[in-house]
Order: structure tokens, then C-alpha cells, then sequence
């Protein structure tokens, strides 16, 4: 595969993470004793509520602060949140959706080659660490970004990053995997597979 080809890349959005606050005190007990699809964690001080539509699980505190979990955009995580919000207030809390925000944003791609993960940590430090005793993937920090990157060495990369950045942290990686992909040769005679690094 040639590093120059124009590559369509996949990249799915497996979780976003919001949160928001209601500006007013939630009563955890009322919530877990009246509330629907509740779990409630007394000696955490939690309540965790699940919605079906969207599915976003949200974990409640008295402070009034909530944090959703499980949407798969920003749209159906600002929905969903909402639709939380409407649910407390059946409950008779005066509920103001306020601060509403993404903080964490979960991406998954697949390069189309496999990656040499010691050559590439080598040339990237120290922005990359590989430790193939703890983990098989190499972690690889943009900090201007805030962004994490588990890179395997398959070619699948998992982006932790804030909502809109998450592709720029790809863009910025993209240049630097190139060069360190794995070349797959095949020799008819005896079918022998070498690797080399282009």
C-alpha cells in the first residue's frame, strides 16, 4: 500500500460523556424510591438511572451535578440529558438544565495497515510510550489537543479527546503512522511472509 493513496478512514463514535447541573437538591431517596430504571449506591452517594431512548446512563448526586454516559454524539447526549432532566422534574424537583457540557469524547479507528509499535515509539517520544508487558497498545498524548490515543498494533486506534478535536488528533497522527506501517510481501514458491518497514 502506498503511504501517498487517498484512504477513507472510518472513525466511530462509541461514547460521549456530558454533564450538566440542575441548581437545585436532588433527594437521592426520593429518586431511588419513585424514580424508573434506578440503582441507587447509599454508601457512594449516588443514584444511577438508565434511559432507554437514547441509551444514556446517568449518575446522579444531591449536589444536583449529573454526568451521562453511553451517547454516540453530541446531539443525542445534549437529548438525552435533557430528557433527564424532564424526568426529575415528574419528580418534583425544579430542575434548570444549566451548564450543560462534553467532556470526554470515546473514537474508534481502524488504519488500513498494521504498525510497528517499537520503531514508532522509538521516533516518538516523548509523546509515546510502549510497554508490550502492561498493555499492547502504545499510548500516544497530544497535550495541545488533550488527547489520548491507544495506537495497536493491528491498526486500530482508540482517540480519548474533547468533542470537536477528536478528528484533528487523528489528522495530527496520521503523518507520523505512515512511515512506520507494516509492508506485507508474499513469495508464490513457498508462501513466505516477510515484513518490512516502508
Amino acid at each position: 500500500m502506498d503511504a501517498d493513496s487517498d484512504v477513507a478512514l472510518d472513525i466511530l463514535i462509541t461514547n460521549v460523556v456530558c454533564v450538566f447541573r440542575t441548581r437545585c437538591h436532588l433527594n437521592l431517596r426520593k429518586i431511588a424510591l419513585e424514580g424508573a430504571n434506578v440503582i441507587y449506591k447509599h454508601n457512594v452517594g449516588k443514584v444511577l438511572m438508565k434511559l432507554r431512548k437514547p441509551r444514556i446512563t446517568a449518575t446522579i448526586w444531591s449536589s444536583g451535578k449529573i454526568i451521562c454516559t453511553g451517547a454516540t454524539s453530541e446531539d443525542e447526549a445534549k437529548f438525552g440529558a435533557r430528557r433527564l432532566a424532564r424526568c426529575l422534574q415528574k419528580l418534583g424537583f425544579q430542575v434548570k438544565f444549566t451548564e450543560f457540557k462534553v467532556v470526554n469524547v470515546l473514537a474508534v479507528c481502524t488504519m488500513p495497515f498494521e504498525i510497528r509499535l517499537p520503531e514508532f515509539t522509538k521516533n516518538n517520544r516523548p509523546h509515546a510510550s510502549y510497554e508490550p508487558e502492561l498493555h499492547p497498545a502504545a499510548c500516544y498524548r497530544i497535550k495541545s489537543l488533550r488527547a489520548t490515543l491507544q495506537i495497536f498494533s493491528t491498526g486500530s486506534i482508540t482517540v480519548t479527546d474533547v468533542m470537536p478535536l477528536y478528528f484533528s488528533s487523528l489528522l495530527e497522527l496520521w503523518g507520523r503512522l505512515t512511515r512506520f506501517h507494516l509492508v506485507l510481501h508474499y513469495s508464490e514458491e513457498n508462501s513466505i511472509r516477510s515484513y518490512g518497514l516502508l
